[in-house]
Parts: structure tokens; C-alpha cells; sequence
């Protein structure tokens, strides 16, 4: 069994500018902080980012609207980081939004492989416009089309060699479902252990949806 454990600089080499990539973390817990810096350091520009939020301002994925590395975003929110609201404002960064469930659906459905998710949120608000809005059984619902990314960058408390991962407490938010869709998961974790270590019955992400591991650093955010 060939271990999936890379340096940063071989990780970065399927980063690439103008990608699609999904990002996790709920402000700045279960953020892949260590991949973001390395997004930076290697010149990874143009970004279309899925995302819930961006952090806060110089942290996690502020880093990225500080350095004009995001030209798109798909995202919930970005009321916790001024930097964000002000460059959206100046047409720096567009932004779609998307309530918080419906994003979650969006991504189950591209892992999935659905053709998306009928919801009736946003019914008669923005969120409707140029959308399908379908009727089943005399009910009226918003077709909203899957989210797929062309990477996925995730934060995992531990890993085996093997790519099996395991979050700890609320930094597992959005890492789960995101790492089943992107053609293409890189995965930081703060403990890289040997296949066998991990107990199956606690896994979360199994190791058939990671591409490749590298050594990230313990967060305090982590640990909440």
C-alpha cells in the first residue's frame, strides 16, 4: 500500500490558477489553514471558492481576500470579516449567495452525483431569481443545481497513511461532505498515523475520497 503522505510542494502542484475549490470551516474552526498559506506562498490566484464564510479579516480564508486571491465566491455570509464586505462592495469580489442549508444540500448533491435539490427556501426572495421554481403535489420548490469543485481542501484532526480521517468536535463542520465533492481532496491533518491506528468505527471520511496528506498544525479552534 503506497502511503498518500506528500510534502506541501507536491500538494500544490493540483492547485492551480482559476480552480474551483471548497473550503471548510465555520469562521475560523476547521479551516485548512496550513493549505491556505501554501495557496499563498506558491501564487494560486483567481480563485472560485465555495465556502460558508471567509474567516476573519488575516486568518483561515481572509488571508486569501487580503492577498486578491478569490475573483468568486459562493458562500452564506461574510459579515464576520470586514475586508470581505468591503472589497464585494467595490466589485473586487463577486459573491453568490446561498442559505446555509440549501449550500450543504448543493454539495451532497455534486458528491453525489444528483442533479441537484428541490427546496422551498428563498421561495419570493432573490434567491428564487433565474431559477426553476417546480411543483410536486401542489407545493412549489426551488431547483437549486449541485456544487462540485475541481479540489477540495480539508482539515482533519487525524489520518492514517491510508487517508482515513477523523475531525474533532465542531472543526468537522463542512469537511465531510466536501471532501466528496471535488474531483481532487488534499488533506491537512494536525496527526498523521499509521494505517490500523484508527479505530474503522470512529472514521469519518473514509480514505477512498482523499488524493493526498500533509502535515498541518494543531488549532486551538480545532479543539472546541
Amino acid at each position: 500500500m503506497k502511503s498518500k503522505v506528500v510534502t506541501i510542494k507536491e500538494a500544490m502542484e493540483h492547485c492551480y490558477d482559476g480552480m474551483t475549490v471548497m473550503l471548510p470551516g465555520f469562521v475560523n474552526c476547521g479551516v485548512p489553514e496550513t493549505l491556505i498559506e501554501a495557496l499563498i506562498e506558491y501564487g494560486i490566484k483567481d480563485l472560485d471558492v465555495i465556502s460558508n464564510n471567509t474567516s476573519v479579516k488575516g486568518r483561515g480564508i481572509g488571508l486569501l481576500v487580503h492577498e486578491n486571491r478569490i475573483k468568486h465566491i459562493t458562500c452564506t455570509h461574510i459579515g464576520n470579516n470586514t475586508e470581505t464586505v468591503e472589497k464585494v462592495v467595490n466589485k473586487e469580489i463577486d459573491v453568490t449567495f446561498t442559505p446555509q442549508g440549501t449550500l450543504c444540500e448543493r454539495m451532497r448533491a455534486g458528491g453525489a452525483g444528483l442533479g441537484g435539490v428541490l427546496t422551498p427556501t428563498g421561495l419570493g426572495t432573490p434567491m428564487e431569481e433565474g431559477k426553476p421554481v417546480i411543483e410536486v403535489d401542489g407545493k412549489l420548490y426551488i431547483l437549486e443545481k449541485p456544487l462540485h469543485a475541481n479540489v477540495a481542501l480539508i482539515h482533519a484532526w487525524k489520518a492514517d497513511k491510508m487517508g482515513n480521517l477523523v475531525y474533532r468536535r465542531t472543526a468537522r463542520n463542512f469537511n465531510p461532505i466536501m471532501a466528496t465533492a471535488a474531483d481532487f481532496v488534499i488533506v491537512e491533518a494536525e496527526e498523521i498515523v499509521e494505517v490500523g491506528d484508527l479505530d474503522p468505527d470512529v472514521i469519518h471520511t473514509p480514505g477512498c475520497l482523499v488524493d493526498m496528506i500533509v502535515q498541518g498544525r494543531p488549532t486551538e479552534e480545532g479543539h472546541k
